[in-house]
């Protein structure tokens, strides 16, 4: 199995795979055609012009694959309107799309604790959030998210006030999360983990090529997904939407 725009064998030939160039595409479809499909048919059409304008920004990232895929944002903005979402944290920003795919479903008063260790990053896409007028939810602080954490869980005063949480981070770190977020999450509330397919490598041979982070993350990804798939305080569902996203709901 070839991974992240290596090469496949086919009958002995070496072949090339296809990689489609949409910004932030991680789409695990095997037809090109078929992903840009989607997002031509039932993605751009409905895709508010701040998010479209910040995708065509973080287009010009030399960085622009870490992005959150539009589908993947529809998806998030859609869930977030399902479940009257109205306090969230995102963990992991980059420029800010699924930031701002948040800010835009959420109710008026509604607040998101953003964290990132790079502000530079969500400084190129902040004058679109501000011009959106969604910058009043954003309350971002540069720096590791799991301090942060640590000192909300102290406090005690968090426990159980969040609604959302989306993390797309260092995926090294994703079992630390997870043993925060689960008491600062709500029961019934939901914890959103990105690239819980991880490129396809969660299912490829330990010899099959792929590129170095892909290989470095892989098993953090698969020791993240064992973990969850046996987690009593939580129901699970992974899509494979984007890169894959593994939804949490407390149940206790």
């Amino acid at each position: 199995m070839a991974l992240d725009g290596e090469t496949k064998t086919e009958s002995g030939n070496e072949k090339q795979v296809s990689k489609h160039q949409e910004v932030g595409h991680k789409s695990l479809l095997q037809s090109d055609a078929l992903y840009q499909y989607i997002l031509e048919t039932s993605v751009y059409p409905r895709e508010p012009e701040p998010l479209k304008e910040l995708r065509e920004v973080t287009a010009k990232h030399p960085w622009n694959l870490m992005t959150t895929s539009a589908d993947e944002g529809q998806f998030i903005n859609m869930l977030l309107k399902l479940v009257n979402a109205k306090n969230t944290m995102e963990i992991g920003v980059f420029t800010g799309y699924s930031l701002l795919a948040t800010a835009l479903a959420l109710p008026d008063d509604g607040k998101i604790l953003a964290m990132d260790i790079n502000r530079d990053n969500y400084e190129l896409g902040r004058p679109i959030i501000e011009k959106a007028g969604v910058a009043h939810k954003i309350d971002f602080r540069e720096g590791p998210a799991l301090p942060v954490l640590d000192e909300m869980i102290a406090d005690g005063k968090y426990h159980g006030t969040f609604d959302f949480v989306f993390v797309d981070a260092d995926k090294d770190n994703y079992i630390n999360y997870h043993k925060r977020l689960i008491d600062l999450v709500k029961v019934g509330g939901l914890i959103g983990y990105d690239n819980t397919l991880w490129n396809g490598s969660v299912v490829a041979p330990p010899d099959a090529p792929m590129r170095k982070y892909v290989r470095y993350y892989r098993d953090f990804v698969l020791e993240l997904n064992k973990a969850l798939a046996v987690d009593p305080r939580i129901e699970i569902c992974m899509l494979p939407v984007g890169d894959g996203i593994t939804l949490c709901r407390r149940i206790n």
